[in-house]
């Protein structure tokens, strides 16, 4: 119960950020937008606005975290704040800026998304599919590549979860044990889940054997 009516007291204080900081934005007062975001920052949670923009987001997970339960509402606040700063910056021609903390809030939001977290005030794999799409430019990392497939995989998106593991292939950044992992665990699932998520059981025997002719090239 406690839990729940902290979720529902961060959910409104998002939302009421949230109006103010588009309104400074509708009217132009970007700086000040950003000052009412460093002001939650250092406020709103238990560590200031400094550390949480120095510490990685596996980092924050470990902070925000519990007796192995993960904050989500407070996760979901940073991530959220963060999204709209970095979009901010993004208005100010500050895209240097933007970038790294715009590619923090995604991965929150996709760690969110994992876990399985309860809507702010989107779905995290809402948030998180928007800003794949602000990141779209980019030439991303592994790691945020890697993050991508987990998601993909966890959200049932298996044919977008087959195009980045043959990227992360390509990049060197996936082995192919690990690929074969992949197709290995998806064809434990039922083929209507497979159908739904874009990968029928053909492709996925199909994308397994090329896989294992490969692995027999080398």
């Amino acid at each position: 119960m406690f839990q729940r009516d902290f979720f529902m007291r961060m959910i409104q204080q998002m939302g009421e950020a949230a109006g103010v900081i588009m309104g400074l934005r509708q009217q132009r007062k970007h700086e000040e937008a950003l000052l009412v975001i460093d002001d939650l920052l250092d406020r709103q949670f238990r560590m200031n606005g400094k550390l949480i923009r120095q510490l990685s987001d596996a980092d924050l997970v470990r902070m925000m975290t519990t007796n192995g339960v993960v904050e989500t509402a407070n996760l979901s606040g940073v991530a959220l704040l963060m999204k709209e700063e970095a979009a901010i910056l993004s208005e100010l021609g500050r895209t240097d800026q933007a970038y790294p903390i715009e590619l923090k809030a995604f991965h929150l939001f996709m760690r969110l998304a994992l876990l399985d977290a309860p809507a702010m005030l989107r779905t995290p794999s809402e948030e998180a599919e928007e800003l794949a799409g602000r990141l779209g430019e980019y030439e991303l990392p592994g790691a945020t590549k890697l993050l991508m497939l987990e998601w993909y995989e966890g959200d049932r998106r298996y044919d977008e979860a087959e195009n980045m593991l043959h990227e992360l292939l390509e990049d060197g950044a996936l082995s192919r044990g690990e690929a074969v992992d992949f197709y290995s665990r998806l064809l434990l699932l039922p083929d209507e889940s497979l159908e739904a998520g874009g990968l029928p059981r053909d492709e996925v025997l199909d994308g397994l054997g090329r896989i294992k002719q490969d692995t027999e090239k080398v």
